[in-house]
Protein backbone atom coordinates (compact mmCIF):
# COMPACT_ATOMS: atom_id res chain seq x y z
CA UNK A 1 0.00 0.00 0.00
CA UNK A 2 2.77 2.47 0.95
CA UNK A 3 4.58 1.81 -2.33
CA UNK A 4 1.38 2.43 -4.30
CA UNK A 5 0.81 5.73 -2.47
CA UNK A 6 4.44 6.76 -3.14
CA UNK A 7 4.11 5.94 -6.84
CA UNK A 8 0.85 7.90 -7.08
CA UNK A 9 2.37 10.91 -5.31
CA UNK A 10 5.47 10.86 -7.53
CA UNK A 11 3.14 11.12 -10.53
CA UNK A 12 1.21 14.03 -8.95
CA UNK A 13 4.08 16.05 -7.44
CA UNK A 14 5.91 17.78 -10.24
CA UNK A 15 8.97 20.01 -10.37
CA UNK A 16 9.62 22.88 -12.76
CA UNK A 17 12.96 21.90 -14.30
CA UNK A 18 15.50 23.03 -16.89
CA UNK A 19 19.03 22.25 -18.05
CA UNK A 20 21.47 25.13 -17.83
CA UNK A 21 24.96 26.50 -17.75
CA UNK A 22 25.47 28.46 -14.55
CA UNK A 23 27.90 31.36 -14.72
CA UNK A 24 31.24 31.64 -12.96
CA UNK A 25 31.73 34.29 -10.26
CA UNK A 26 33.93 36.31 -12.66
CA UNK A 27 31.26 36.25 -15.37
CA UNK A 28 28.59 37.30 -12.85
CA UNK A 29 30.68 40.35 -11.85
CA UNK A 30 31.03 41.38 -15.51
CA UNK A 31 27.30 40.97 -16.16
CA UNK A 32 26.55 43.15 -13.13
CA UNK A 33 28.62 45.92 -14.76
CA UNK A 34 26.46 45.64 -17.88
CA UNK A 35 23.33 45.74 -15.72
CA UNK A 36 24.53 49.08 -14.31
CA UNK A 37 24.27 50.50 -17.87
CA UNK A 38 20.55 49.68 -18.04
CA UNK A 39 19.58 51.12 -14.64
CA UNK A 40 18.19 54.25 -16.30
CA UNK A 41 15.47 52.18 -18.01
CA UNK A 42 13.64 51.46 -14.75
CA UNK A 43 13.62 47.71 -15.27
CA UNK A 44 13.78 44.86 -12.77
CA UNK A 45 17.28 43.42 -12.94
CA UNK A 46 17.82 39.68 -12.75
CA UNK A 47 19.37 38.77 -9.42
CA UNK A 48 23.03 37.83 -9.98
CA UNK A 49 22.50 34.52 -8.14
CA UNK A 50 19.95 33.65 -10.85
CA UNK A 51 22.15 34.24 -13.93
CA UNK A 52 22.15 31.16 -16.12
CA UNK A 53 21.92 30.09 -19.75
CA UNK A 54 18.95 27.78 -20.26
CA UNK A 55 19.89 25.01 -22.67
CA UNK A 56 16.55 23.20 -22.43
CA UNK A 57 13.40 24.02 -20.49
CA UNK A 58 11.70 20.81 -19.36
CA UNK A 59 8.61 22.26 -17.70
CA UNK A 60 6.84 20.64 -14.77
CA UNK A 61 7.87 17.01 -14.58
CA UNK A 62 7.40 14.15 -12.13
CA UNK A 63 10.20 12.83 -9.92
CA UNK A 64 10.12 9.69 -12.05
CA UNK A 65 10.81 11.72 -15.18
CA UNK A 66 13.56 13.68 -13.36
CA UNK A 67 15.28 10.36 -12.67
CA UNK A 68 15.04 9.41 -16.35
CA UNK A 69 16.47 12.82 -17.36
CA UNK A 70 19.42 12.28 -15.01
CA UNK A 71 20.20 8.93 -16.61
CA UNK A 72 20.19 10.39 -20.14
CA UNK A 73 22.22 13.48 -19.19
CA UNK A 74 24.89 11.32 -17.51
CA UNK A 75 25.57 9.76 -20.94
CA UNK A 76 26.75 13.07 -22.41
CA UNK A 77 30.50 13.20 -23.06
CA UNK A 78 31.28 16.71 -24.19
CA UNK A 79 34.48 18.76 -24.17
CA UNK A 80 34.89 21.95 -22.16
CA UNK A 81 34.45 25.07 -24.27
CA UNK A 82 34.54 28.85 -24.17
CA UNK A 83 31.26 30.76 -24.00
CA UNK A 84 31.38 34.38 -25.15
CA UNK A 85 29.04 37.35 -25.18
CA UNK A 86 28.06 39.04 -28.41
CA UNK A 87 25.40 41.75 -28.05
CA UNK A 88 22.64 43.16 -25.91
CA UNK A 89 19.06 42.94 -27.14
CA UNK A 90 15.39 42.98 -26.28
CA UNK A 91 12.56 40.46 -26.59
CA UNK A 92 9.49 42.59 -27.21
CA UNK A 93 6.27 41.43 -25.56
CA UNK A 94 3.99 44.40 -26.17
CA UNK A 95 4.55 47.11 -23.56
CA UNK A 96 6.89 44.84 -21.58
CA UNK A 97 9.77 42.52 -22.39
CA UNK A 98 13.17 41.06 -21.55
CA UNK A 99 16.64 42.58 -21.91
CA UNK A 100 19.20 39.92 -22.77
CA UNK A 101 22.82 39.33 -23.73
CA UNK A 102 23.41 36.83 -26.52
CA UNK A 103 25.96 34.13 -25.82
CA UNK A 104 27.87 32.22 -28.46
CA UNK A 105 29.24 28.71 -28.68
CA UNK A 106 26.65 26.74 -26.71
CA UNK A 107 24.70 25.42 -29.71
CA UNK A 108 26.55 22.11 -29.98
CA UNK A 109 26.03 21.25 -26.29
CA UNK A 110 22.37 22.26 -26.55
CA UNK A 111 21.90 19.95 -29.57
CA UNK A 112 23.61 17.10 -27.71
CA UNK A 113 21.24 17.58 -24.75
CA UNK A 114 18.27 17.76 -27.13
CA UNK A 115 19.40 14.55 -28.79
CA UNK A 116 19.86 12.66 -25.51
CA UNK A 117 16.42 13.73 -24.26
CA UNK A 118 14.54 13.19 -27.55
CA UNK A 119 12.64 10.18 -26.16
CA UNK A 120 11.31 12.27 -23.27
CA UNK A 121 10.85 15.77 -24.76
CA UNK A 122 10.31 17.38 -28.15
CA UNK A 123 13.42 18.91 -29.69
CA UNK A 124 13.80 22.68 -29.57
CA UNK A 125 12.35 24.34 -32.66
CA UNK A 126 14.55 27.41 -32.32
CA UNK A 127 17.29 27.81 -29.73
CA UNK A 128 18.58 31.30 -29.05
CA UNK A 129 21.49 31.30 -26.64
CA UNK A 130 20.88 34.25 -24.32
CA UNK A 131 21.15 35.38 -20.73
CA UNK A 132 18.23 37.38 -19.29
CA UNK A 133 19.66 40.37 -17.40
CA UNK A 134 16.45 42.36 -16.76
CA UNK A 135 12.69 42.44 -17.23
CA UNK A 136 10.82 45.52 -18.38
CA UNK A 137 7.33 45.79 -16.87
CA UNK A 138 6.17 48.83 -18.80
CA UNK A 139 7.57 51.07 -21.57
CA UNK A 140 6.46 54.64 -21.98
CA UNK A 141 8.29 55.15 -25.27
CA UNK A 142 9.36 51.86 -26.86
CA UNK A 143 11.10 53.48 -29.85
CA UNK A 144 13.29 55.66 -27.62
CA UNK A 145 14.02 52.70 -25.34
CA UNK A 146 15.21 50.53 -28.26
CA UNK A 147 17.42 53.36 -29.58
CA UNK A 148 19.02 53.84 -26.16
CA UNK A 149 19.53 50.11 -25.71
CA UNK A 150 21.31 49.87 -29.09
CA UNK A 151 23.80 52.51 -27.91
CA UNK A 152 25.07 50.23 -25.14
CA UNK A 153 28.29 48.53 -26.22
CA UNK A 154 28.99 45.52 -24.09
CA UNK A 155 32.51 44.18 -23.61
CA UNK A 156 33.20 40.74 -25.01
CA UNK A 157 33.03 38.34 -22.10
CA UNK A 158 34.64 34.92 -22.35
CA UNK A 159 34.60 32.14 -19.83
CA UNK A 160 35.21 28.42 -19.80
CA UNK A 161 32.27 26.08 -19.42
CA UNK A 162 33.31 22.97 -17.52
CA UNK A 163 29.88 21.70 -16.49
CA UNK A 164 26.15 21.99 -17.03
CA UNK A 165 23.34 21.36 -14.55
CA UNK A 166 19.86 19.95 -14.19
CA UNK A 167 18.01 22.65 -12.23
CA UNK A 168 14.79 22.96 -10.27
CA UNK A 169 12.91 26.26 -10.27
CA UNK A 170 10.63 27.27 -7.42
CA UNK A 171 8.51 30.32 -8.21
CA UNK A 172 8.04 32.58 -5.20
CA UNK A 173 6.44 36.00 -4.73
CA UNK A 174 9.89 37.56 -4.25
CA UNK A 175 11.20 35.93 -7.43
CA UNK A 176 12.36 32.52 -8.60
CA UNK A 177 14.66 30.30 -6.58
CA UNK A 178 16.91 27.96 -8.58
CA UNK A 179 18.42 24.83 -7.09
CA UNK A 180 20.84 22.35 -8.64
CA UNK A 181 19.47 18.82 -8.86
CA UNK A 182 22.61 17.36 -10.47
CA UNK A 183 25.84 18.57 -12.13
CA UNK A 184 27.43 17.08 -15.24
CA UNK A 185 31.14 17.65 -15.77
CA UNK A 186 32.51 18.25 -19.25
CA UNK A 187 35.73 16.50 -20.26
Amino acid sequence: MEITVFLLLSQIIKMRCFVSINLSDEAVKEIEKIQACISKFGCKKTEPRNFHLTLKFLGKISEEKVEAVKIFLRKIKFKKFILSSKEIGYFDKGDKGIIWISLENSDRLQKEIDDKLKNLFAKEKRFMSHLTIARVKYLKNKKEFIQELKKIKIPELKFEVSEFCLMKSILKSIGPEYNIIEKYNLI
